[in-house]
Protein backbone atom coordinates (compact mmCIF):
# COMPACT_ATOMS: atom_id res chain seq x y z
CA UNK A 1 0.00 0.00 0.00
CA UNK A 2 1.11 3.63 -0.82
CA UNK A 3 1.09 5.66 1.74
CA UNK A 4 -0.61 9.26 0.73
CA UNK A 5 -0.13 11.18 3.86
CA UNK A 6 2.70 14.03 3.29
CA UNK A 7 6.23 14.15 4.98
CA UNK A 8 5.75 18.06 5.61
CA UNK A 9 9.34 17.66 7.60
CA UNK A 10 11.11 16.11 4.63
CA UNK A 11 9.19 18.00 2.10
CA UNK A 12 10.68 20.76 3.43
CA UNK A 13 14.18 19.30 3.78
CA UNK A 14 13.86 18.46 0.11
CA UNK A 15 13.00 22.06 -0.62
CA UNK A 16 16.58 23.40 0.93
CA UNK A 17 18.63 20.14 -0.71
CA UNK A 18 22.11 21.81 -1.61
CA UNK A 19 22.98 19.44 -4.97
CA UNK A 20 23.96 21.50 -7.66
CA UNK A 21 24.98 21.00 -11.55
CA UNK A 22 28.40 19.21 -11.82
CA UNK A 23 29.01 19.01 -8.45
CA UNK A 24 30.40 15.08 -6.90
CA UNK A 25 28.72 14.16 -4.20
CA UNK A 26 30.86 11.72 -1.75
CA UNK A 27 28.02 8.87 -0.40
CA UNK A 28 30.58 7.81 2.31
CA UNK A 29 29.28 4.47 4.28
CA UNK A 30 30.63 3.01 7.22
CA UNK A 31 29.62 -0.85 6.93
CA UNK A 32 30.01 -3.53 10.41
CA UNK A 33 30.17 -6.68 7.85
CA UNK A 34 30.85 -9.15 10.53
CA UNK A 35 27.68 -8.04 12.35
CA UNK A 36 25.94 -10.15 10.17
CA UNK A 37 22.58 -8.24 11.29
CA UNK A 38 23.85 -5.22 9.74
CA UNK A 39 23.81 -6.68 5.99
CA UNK A 40 20.94 -5.31 4.84
CA UNK A 41 22.42 -2.01 5.77
CA UNK A 42 26.21 -2.37 4.37
CA UNK A 43 27.38 -5.42 2.89
CA UNK A 44 24.47 -6.54 0.72
CA UNK A 45 24.16 -2.98 -0.67
CA UNK A 46 27.32 -3.13 -1.54
CA UNK A 47 27.91 -6.20 -3.48
CA UNK A 48 24.36 -5.92 -5.37
CA UNK A 49 25.21 -2.91 -5.95
CA UNK A 50 22.01 -1.45 -5.02
CA UNK A 51 22.71 2.21 -4.01
CA UNK A 52 23.55 3.45 -7.62
CA UNK A 53 19.98 2.23 -8.45
CA UNK A 54 18.07 4.59 -6.27
CA UNK A 55 20.74 7.59 -6.09
CA UNK A 56 18.76 10.55 -7.49
CA UNK A 57 19.77 11.52 -11.47
CA UNK A 58 16.94 14.72 -12.03
CA UNK A 59 16.13 17.49 -11.40
CA UNK A 60 18.55 18.65 -9.09
CA UNK A 61 20.77 15.77 -8.95
CA UNK A 62 20.25 15.91 -13.04
CA UNK A 63 24.27 16.40 -13.66
CA UNK A 64 26.04 15.47 -10.35
CA UNK A 65 28.52 12.86 -10.00
CA UNK A 66 28.26 10.08 -7.18
CA UNK A 67 31.60 9.25 -5.13
CA UNK A 68 30.76 6.11 -3.33
CA UNK A 69 32.87 5.01 -0.78
CA UNK A 70 32.48 2.17 1.83
CA UNK A 71 34.48 1.55 4.73
CA UNK A 72 34.27 -2.19 6.96
CA UNK A 73 34.92 -1.89 10.66
CA UNK A 74 34.84 -4.86 13.63
CA UNK A 75 32.83 -2.73 15.38
CA UNK A 76 31.11 0.99 15.96
CA UNK A 77 33.66 3.21 18.15
CA UNK A 78 35.82 3.52 15.42
CA UNK A 79 33.11 4.02 12.83
CA UNK A 80 31.78 7.11 15.05
CA UNK A 81 35.29 8.65 15.35
CA UNK A 82 35.21 8.62 11.20
CA UNK A 83 31.87 10.28 11.25
CA UNK A 84 32.52 12.92 14.00
CA UNK A 85 35.92 13.46 11.74
CA UNK A 86 33.52 13.84 8.30
CA UNK A 87 35.23 11.14 7.05
CA UNK A 88 31.48 9.04 6.64
CA UNK A 89 28.29 9.85 6.49
CA UNK A 90 26.38 7.06 7.39
CA UNK A 91 26.70 3.99 9.37
CA UNK A 92 25.27 0.91 10.85
CA UNK A 93 25.78 -0.12 14.50
CA UNK A 94 24.01 -1.38 17.55
CA UNK A 95 21.79 0.77 20.19
CA UNK A 96 24.76 0.82 22.46
CA UNK A 97 27.68 2.21 20.13
CA UNK A 98 24.90 4.03 18.64
CA UNK A 99 23.96 5.84 22.03
CA UNK A 100 27.84 6.57 22.08
CA UNK A 101 27.78 7.83 18.20
CA UNK A 102 25.31 10.68 18.89
CA UNK A 103 26.99 11.53 22.01
CA UNK A 104 30.34 11.88 20.51
CA UNK A 105 28.59 13.74 17.60
CA UNK A 106 26.90 16.81 20.05
CA UNK A 107 30.69 16.27 21.79
CA UNK A 108 31.88 18.07 18.73
CA UNK A 109 29.29 20.61 18.58
CA UNK A 110 27.69 18.26 15.64
CA UNK A 111 24.72 15.99 15.38
CA UNK A 112 23.87 12.53 13.98
CA UNK A 113 20.22 10.78 13.31
CA UNK A 114 19.36 7.24 14.06
CA UNK A 115 17.33 6.75 10.64
CA UNK A 116 15.97 3.37 11.56
CA UNK A 117 16.34 0.03 12.88
CA UNK A 118 17.81 -2.97 10.79
CA UNK A 119 17.63 -6.02 12.55
CA UNK A 120 16.76 -6.70 16.17
CA UNK A 121 14.66 -8.16 18.61
CA UNK A 122 11.92 -6.95 20.90
CA UNK A 123 12.92 -10.07 23.40
CA UNK A 124 16.76 -9.36 23.15
CA UNK A 125 17.43 -12.48 21.13
CA UNK A 126 20.74 -12.04 19.36
CA UNK A 127 23.23 -11.31 22.58
CA UNK A 128 24.46 -13.98 24.67
CA UNK A 129 26.54 -15.47 27.01
CA UNK A 130 28.77 -18.09 26.34
CA UNK A 131 31.69 -20.71 28.25
CA UNK A 132 34.31 -22.63 27.11
CA UNK A 133 32.98 -26.15 25.24
CA UNK A 134 34.53 -28.35 28.36
CA UNK A 135 33.77 -25.55 30.92
CA UNK A 136 30.90 -27.67 33.45
CA UNK A 137 29.17 -24.04 33.57
CA UNK A 138 25.63 -24.78 32.77
CA UNK A 139 24.01 -21.16 33.99
CA UNK A 140 24.90 -17.46 34.90
CA UNK A 141 24.35 -18.03 38.50
CA UNK A 142 27.17 -20.24 38.46
CA UNK A 143 29.72 -17.84 37.06
CA UNK A 144 29.42 -15.64 40.45
CA UNK A 145 33.44 -15.08 41.29
CA UNK A 146 34.04 -16.23 37.50
CA UNK A 147 35.70 -13.87 35.42
CA UNK A 148 33.51 -12.29 32.36
CA UNK A 149 34.53 -10.82 29.15
CA UNK A 150 32.57 -8.14 27.36
CA UNK A 151 33.06 -6.33 24.28
CA UNK A 152 32.90 -2.52 26.59
CA UNK A 153 30.58 -0.43 25.86
CA UNK A 154 28.37 -2.91 23.77
CA UNK A 155 24.80 -3.90 23.25
CA UNK A 156 26.18 -7.32 24.70
CA UNK A 157 27.76 -5.64 27.59
CA UNK A 158 23.96 -3.73 28.46
CA UNK A 159 22.76 -7.27 28.54
CA UNK A 160 25.39 -8.90 30.75
CA UNK A 161 24.85 -6.21 33.13
CA UNK A 162 20.90 -6.76 32.89
CA UNK A 163 21.51 -10.54 33.52
CA UNK A 164 23.73 -10.54 36.33
CA UNK A 165 21.59 -7.72 38.47
CA UNK A 166 18.44 -10.82 37.52
CA UNK A 167 20.13 -13.14 38.96
CA UNK A 168 21.25 -10.79 41.66
CA UNK A 169 24.77 -10.91 41.16
CA UNK A 170 26.49 -7.28 41.51
CA UNK A 171 28.53 -6.84 38.43
CA UNK A 172 30.86 -4.80 39.92
CA UNK A 173 31.83 -7.32 43.15
CA UNK A 174 30.60 -10.50 42.73
CA UNK A 175 32.19 -11.09 38.90
CA UNK A 176 35.39 -9.77 37.36
CA UNK A 177 34.43 -8.19 34.21
CA UNK A 178 37.18 -7.50 31.16
CA UNK A 179 36.79 -5.86 28.16
CA UNK A 180 37.76 -7.89 25.13
CA UNK A 181 36.94 -7.91 21.56
CA UNK A 182 35.60 -11.22 19.75
CA UNK A 183 38.70 -11.83 17.56
CA UNK A 184 40.58 -12.07 21.49
CA UNK A 185 37.45 -13.79 22.96
CA UNK A 186 37.73 -16.41 20.66
CA UNK A 187 41.02 -17.10 21.18
CA UNK A 188 40.65 -16.91 24.90
CA UNK A 189 37.73 -19.25 24.64
CA UNK A 190 39.88 -21.93 22.74
CA UNK A 191 42.54 -21.71 25.32
CA UNK A 192 40.65 -21.35 28.48
CA UNK A 193 41.95 -18.38 29.78
CA UNK A 194 38.23 -16.67 30.53
CA UNK A 195 35.23 -18.31 31.97
CA UNK A 196 32.74 -16.96 30.30
CA UNK A 197 32.45 -14.24 27.17
CA UNK A 198 29.04 -12.02 26.45
CA UNK A 199 29.13 -10.73 22.86
CA UNK A 200 26.33 -9.14 20.11
CA UNK A 201 25.31 -11.22 16.73
CA UNK A 202 27.26 -13.43 15.82
CA UNK A 203 29.32 -14.70 17.97
CA UNK A 204 27.28 -16.08 21.19
CA UNK A 205 26.47 -18.59 18.25
CA UNK A 206 29.20 -18.76 16.13
CA UNK A 207 31.67 -19.84 18.69
CA UNK A 208 29.52 -22.60 20.01
CA UNK A 209 28.81 -23.47 15.79
CA UNK A 210 32.80 -23.57 15.63
CA UNK A 211 32.73 -26.35 18.35
CA UNK A 212 35.05 -24.27 21.16
CA UNK A 213 31.96 -22.28 23.18
CA UNK A 214 28.74 -23.38 24.51
CA UNK A 215 26.06 -21.06 25.38
CA UNK A 216 24.70 -20.40 28.67
CA UNK A 217 22.56 -17.54 28.22
CA UNK A 218 20.43 -15.81 25.23
CA UNK A 219 19.16 -12.23 25.95
CA UNK A 220 15.73 -13.32 25.52
CA UNK A 221 16.00 -14.96 28.77
CA UNK A 222 17.05 -11.25 29.48
CA UNK A 223 14.05 -10.03 28.11
CA UNK A 224 16.18 -6.89 26.99
CA UNK A 225 15.01 -5.58 23.11
CA UNK A 226 18.28 -4.88 21.15
CA UNK A 227 18.75 -3.80 17.53
CA UNK A 228 21.18 -2.76 15.01
CA UNK A 229 20.39 0.16 12.80
CA UNK A 230 21.34 2.88 10.43
CA UNK A 231 22.68 6.38 11.00
CA UNK A 232 23.84 9.72 9.35
CA UNK A 233 25.52 12.85 10.25
CA UNK A 234 22.36 15.84 10.22
CA UNK A 235 24.21 17.78 8.48
CA UNK A 236 24.28 15.35 5.51
CA UNK A 237 20.51 14.63 5.87
CA UNK A 238 19.92 18.20 5.83
CA UNK A 239 21.74 18.76 2.88
CA UNK A 240 21.43 15.65 0.97
CA UNK A 241 17.88 14.35 2.26
CA UNK A 242 16.69 12.80 -1.24
CA UNK A 243 20.26 10.67 -1.06
CA UNK A 244 19.33 8.95 2.58
CA UNK A 245 15.96 8.22 1.26
CA UNK A 246 17.57 6.39 -1.91
CA UNK A 247 20.47 4.73 0.93
CA UNK A 248 16.99 3.33 2.86
CA UNK A 249 15.54 2.10 -0.57
CA UNK A 250 18.37 -0.03 -1.71
CA UNK A 251 18.48 -1.58 2.48
CA UNK A 252 14.69 -1.87 2.06
CA UNK A 253 15.32 -4.10 -1.10
CA UNK A 254 18.02 -5.53 0.20
CA UNK A 255 15.86 -7.11 2.89
CA UNK A 256 13.79 -8.53 0.46
CA UNK A 257 15.92 -10.17 -1.45
CA UNK A 258 17.61 -12.22 1.23
CA UNK A 259 13.58 -12.85 2.84
CA UNK A 260 13.15 -14.08 -0.64
CA UNK A 261 16.46 -16.07 -0.52
CA UNK A 262 17.84 -16.48 3.29
CA UNK A 263 20.35 -19.75 1.66
CA UNK A 264 21.55 -17.86 -1.46
CA UNK A 265 22.58 -14.20 0.63
CA UNK A 266 23.64 -16.16 3.46
CA UNK A 267 26.17 -18.43 1.22
CA UNK A 268 27.07 -14.56 -0.42
CA UNK A 269 27.43 -13.29 3.49
CA UNK A 270 29.44 -16.19 4.24
CA UNK A 271 32.02 -15.86 1.24
CA UNK A 272 32.63 -11.75 2.31
CA UNK A 273 32.41 -12.56 5.84
CA UNK A 274 34.34 -15.80 6.86
CA UNK A 275 30.91 -16.53 8.86
CA UNK A 276 29.61 -19.64 8.04
CA UNK A 277 26.43 -19.53 5.70
CA UNK A 278 25.03 -21.85 8.53
CA UNK A 279 25.14 -19.08 11.21
CA UNK A 280 23.89 -16.33 8.70
CA UNK A 281 20.74 -18.59 8.46
CA UNK A 282 20.44 -18.93 11.88
CA UNK A 283 19.25 -15.32 11.76
CA UNK A 284 18.31 -14.41 8.65
CA UNK A 285 16.16 -17.21 7.68
CA UNK A 286 12.64 -17.99 8.08
CA UNK A 287 11.53 -17.89 12.21
CA UNK A 288 15.30 -16.43 12.89
CA UNK A 289 17.05 -15.58 15.79
CA UNK A 290 16.51 -11.72 15.16
CA UNK A 291 14.23 -10.17 12.82
CA UNK A 292 15.01 -7.65 10.21
CA UNK A 293 12.71 -4.52 10.62
CA UNK A 294 13.12 -1.08 9.88
CA UNK A 295 10.50 0.63 12.11
CA UNK A 296 10.68 2.37 15.14
CA UNK A 297 9.08 -0.37 17.20
CA UNK A 298 8.20 1.19 21.02
CA UNK A 299 10.53 -1.60 22.15
CA UNK A 300 13.44 -0.16 20.23
CA UNK A 301 13.05 3.21 21.06
CA UNK A 302 13.03 2.21 24.56
CA UNK A 303 16.02 -0.13 23.83
CA UNK A 304 17.80 2.94 23.16
CA UNK A 305 16.50 5.10 26.07
CA UNK A 306 17.92 2.34 28.01
CA UNK A 307 21.37 2.27 26.26
CA UNK A 308 21.81 5.93 26.90
CA UNK A 309 21.21 6.05 30.14
CA UNK A 310 22.96 2.89 30.96
CA UNK A 311 26.32 4.69 29.07
CA UNK A 312 25.50 7.30 31.42
CA UNK A 313 26.04 5.83 34.75
CA UNK A 314 28.89 4.24 33.48
CA UNK A 315 30.26 7.43 32.66
CA UNK A 316 30.70 6.73 28.75
CA UNK A 317 29.30 9.93 28.09
CA UNK A 318 27.94 13.00 29.88
CA UNK A 319 25.85 14.10 26.73
CA UNK A 320 22.56 16.06 26.60
CA UNK A 321 21.00 13.02 24.64
CA UNK A 322 17.48 11.51 24.23
CA UNK A 323 15.95 9.09 22.11
CA UNK A 324 12.89 11.01 20.98
CA UNK A 325 15.83 13.73 20.09
CA UNK A 326 18.17 11.34 17.96
CA UNK A 327 15.83 9.13 16.36
CA UNK A 328 13.95 11.18 13.36
CA UNK A 329 11.53 8.50 11.52
CA UNK A 330 10.50 10.96 8.43
CA UNK A 331 13.37 9.53 6.22
CA UNK A 332 12.29 5.75 6.96
CA UNK A 333 9.14 6.67 6.46
CA UNK A 334 9.69 8.08 2.82
CA UNK A 335 11.39 5.57 1.91
CA UNK A 336 8.70 3.08 2.99
CA UNK A 337 6.14 5.16 0.67
CA UNK A 338 8.51 5.47 -2.45
CA UNK A 339 8.49 2.10 -2.33
CA UNK A 340 5.34 1.11 -1.80
CA UNK A 341 5.12 -0.19 1.93
CA UNK A 342 2.78 0.92 4.47
CA UNK A 343 5.03 1.95 7.33
CA UNK A 344 2.29 2.26 9.87
CA UNK A 345 1.15 -1.45 9.26
CA UNK A 346 4.51 -2.85 9.71
CA UNK A 347 5.24 -0.70 12.37
CA UNK A 348 2.46 -2.88 14.51
CA UNK A 349 3.93 -6.07 12.67
CA UNK A 350 6.14 -8.12 14.92
CA UNK A 351 6.24 -11.45 13.35
CA UNK A 352 9.49 -13.33 12.35
CA UNK A 353 10.05 -14.12 8.76
CA UNK A 354 7.67 -16.91 8.20
CA UNK A 355 8.13 -20.09 7.33
CA UNK A 356 5.39 -20.99 4.61
CA UNK A 357 6.76 -25.01 3.89
CA UNK A 358 6.07 -29.17 3.88
CA UNK A 359 7.56 -31.69 6.21
CA UNK A 360 10.77 -32.61 4.03
CA UNK A 361 9.79 -36.38 5.46
CA UNK A 362 5.97 -36.32 5.30
CA UNK A 363 5.12 -34.12 3.03
CA UNK A 364 2.37 -32.69 4.74
CA UNK A 365 1.92 -28.84 5.33
CA UNK A 366 3.51 -27.36 8.57
CA UNK A 367 1.18 -25.74 10.12
CA UNK A 368 2.30 -25.31 13.96
CA UNK A 369 5.89 -23.77 14.59
CA UNK A 370 6.66 -24.58 18.09
CA UNK A 371 8.96 -27.55 17.70
CA UNK A 372 9.97 -26.44 13.72
CA UNK A 373 13.36 -28.02 13.11
CA UNK A 374 15.50 -28.00 10.05
CA UNK A 375 18.44 -29.27 8.02
CA UNK A 376 20.74 -28.22 5.57
CA UNK A 377 22.33 -30.75 3.76
CA UNK A 378 25.69 -30.20 2.00
CA UNK A 379 25.26 -30.03 -1.92
CA UNK A 380 21.33 -28.91 -1.72
CA UNK A 381 20.97 -25.32 -2.28
CA UNK A 382 17.93 -24.97 0.09
CA UNK A 383 17.42 -26.07 3.88
CA UNK A 384 14.71 -29.18 4.40
CA UNK A 385 11.67 -28.39 6.80
CA UNK A 386 10.18 -30.59 9.24
CA UNK A 387 7.25 -29.87 11.86
CA UNK A 388 9.33 -32.07 14.72
CA UNK A 389 12.95 -32.29 16.19
CA UNK A 390 12.22 -36.28 15.41
CA UNK A 391 11.51 -35.92 11.66
CA UNK A 392 14.62 -33.83 11.45
CA UNK A 393 16.63 -36.34 12.47
CA UNK A 394 14.91 -39.23 10.87
CA UNK A 395 16.08 -37.90 7.66
CA UNK A 396 19.23 -36.47 8.50
CA UNK A 397 19.84 -40.21 9.16
CA UNK A 398 18.45 -41.13 5.89
CA UNK A 399 20.86 -38.62 3.92
CA UNK A 400 23.55 -39.69 6.16
CA UNK A 401 23.14 -43.39 5.00
CA UNK A 402 22.65 -42.59 1.75
CA UNK A 403 26.42 -40.72 1.82
CA UNK A 404 25.52 -36.98 2.27
CA UNK A 405 26.96 -34.93 5.00
CA UNK A 406 24.58 -33.03 7.21
CA UNK A 407 25.69 -29.26 7.46
CA UNK A 408 23.95 -28.30 10.21
CA UNK A 409 20.33 -29.03 11.78
CA UNK A 410 18.54 -25.94 13.64
CA UNK A 411 15.45 -26.49 16.49
CA UNK A 412 13.19 -24.22 17.99
CA UNK A 413 13.26 -23.44 22.11
CA UNK A 414 9.97 -24.41 23.63
CA UNK A 415 9.83 -21.74 26.19
CA UNK A 416 12.01 -19.02 24.69
CA UNK A 417 10.68 -19.66 20.61
CA UNK A 418 14.32 -18.73 19.63
CA UNK A 419 16.44 -21.08 16.71
CA UNK A 420 18.89 -23.44 18.58
CA UNK A 421 21.55 -24.92 16.88
CA UNK A 422 20.62 -28.86 17.30
CA UNK A 423 23.87 -29.74 18.47
CA UNK A 424 23.86 -27.31 21.27
CA UNK A 425 20.45 -27.72 22.61
CA UNK A 426 19.16 -30.06 25.47
CA UNK A 427 15.71 -32.16 24.95
CA UNK A 428 13.12 -33.45 26.87
CA UNK A 429 11.08 -36.54 25.12
CA UNK A 430 7.57 -37.11 26.21
CA UNK A 431 5.72 -40.59 26.66
CA UNK A 432 4.67 -40.90 23.13
CA UNK A 433 8.62 -40.22 22.00
CA UNK A 434 7.84 -36.34 20.57
CA UNK A 435 11.27 -34.37 21.32
CA UNK A 436 10.99 -30.43 22.71
CA UNK A 437 14.35 -28.55 22.55
CA UNK A 438 16.03 -26.00 24.91
CA UNK A 439 18.67 -24.42 25.02
CA UNK A 440 19.59 -25.23 28.59
CA UNK A 441 19.57 -28.48 30.47
CA UNK A 442 17.72 -26.72 33.57
CA UNK A 443 15.02 -25.73 30.98
CA UNK A 444 14.46 -29.26 30.05
CA UNK A 445 14.49 -30.66 33.12
CA UNK A 446 11.53 -28.85 34.40
CA UNK A 447 9.92 -29.14 31.32
CA UNK A 448 10.39 -33.19 31.88
CA UNK A 449 9.58 -33.51 35.08
CA UNK A 450 6.42 -31.46 34.48
CA UNK A 451 5.48 -33.83 31.20
CA UNK A 452 6.98 -37.68 33.15
CA UNK A 453 9.08 -37.17 30.12
CA UNK A 454 13.00 -37.37 30.09
CA UNK A 455 16.23 -35.56 29.46
CA UNK A 456 18.31 -36.44 26.71
CA UNK A 457 20.96 -34.71 25.39
CA UNK A 458 21.84 -33.78 21.12
CA UNK A 459 23.52 -37.41 20.64
CA UNK A 460 19.92 -39.42 22.54
CA UNK A 461 17.53 -36.90 20.83
CA UNK A 462 19.21 -37.47 17.06
CA UNK A 463 19.47 -41.86 17.77
CA UNK A 464 15.58 -41.47 18.94
CA UNK A 465 13.23 -43.62 16.90
CA UNK A 466 9.72 -42.49 16.28
CA UNK A 467 7.61 -43.64 13.81
CA UNK A 468 6.56 -41.25 11.25
CA UNK A 469 3.86 -41.65 8.60
CA UNK A 470 5.20 -40.99 5.35
CA UNK A 471 2.74 -39.36 3.37
CA UNK A 472 4.85 -39.98 0.18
Amino acid sequence: MNLRIPLAGLALALALSGAKAGETIRVAIGTQDTTINCATGGLLIRELKLLEKYLPRDGKYKDVTYDVQWKNFTSGAPLTNEMVADKLDFGAMADFPGSLNGAAHLKAGKKSIFLSVLSGSTIGSGNGIVVPAESKVQSLAELRGKQISVPFASTSHGMLLRALKAQGIDPEKDVNIVTQAPEVAGSALQANKIDAHADFVPFADLFPYRGFARKILDGAQANAPTFHGALVSAEYANQYPEIVVAYLRAAIEANRLIAAEPEKYSELIAKVTGIEAEVNYLFHGPLGLQTRDFTWKPEYRQALATSIDTLRILKRHDADLTADTFIDDKYIRASFQQSGLDYDVQLKHYDKLPLKANDHLTGKPITEFKRVAQVWVEGEPLVRHYASPENAFADAKKATAAGRKIRVIFAHDDNLGIKLLANQAWFAADAKGQLHAFLLKDAATAWASAHKGKVVDYAAARDTTVHVASAR
